[in-house]
């Protein structure tokens, strides 16, 4: 399973952009895909989450009401549209595949594969 993150660039705060994550290789058994975020010095963070089956989403806190994720099941592609940014918004952000059943979005070490990262930055 490959994962391919796209969409990142920069922004002025109050600004949009939309990430990417396409899934190829074997694709066949997706639970939860997810976006999670890393700024400079900082853990990595849960952002937002979706059920695969059935579209049920979560979101961090700091991002409720401004992201949206969703997915489109025939592109086997996942989206993280992002507006109203702030420059606390600036990391560089992952997209994640879990294959097997879990409770939780938002444990990172629970995922299996890892999209390999794409630049936000939000200039304010």
């Amino acid at each position: 399973v490959q994962l391919q993150a796209s969409g990142g660039g920069l922004a002025q705060a109050g600004g949009s952009l939309r990430l990417s994550c396409a899934v190829s290789g074997h694709t066949f058994s997706i639970h939860t895909m997810g976006w999670f975020r890393q700024a400079p010095g900082k853990d990595r963070e849960f952002v937002a989450g979706i059920r695969w089956s059935f579209g049920t989403t979560s979101y961090s806190d700091s991002v409720k009401g401004r992201f949206t994720i969703s997915r489109d099941s025939p592109k086997n592609t996942i989206y993280l549209q992002m507006n109203s940014l702030k420059a606390e918004d600036t990391a560089v952000y992952f997209c994640a595949l879990r294959q097997a059943s879990m409770f939780t979005f938002r444990q990172a070490s629970l995922y299996d594969y890892w999209g390999q990262g794409t630049q936000v930055t939000v200039s304010s």
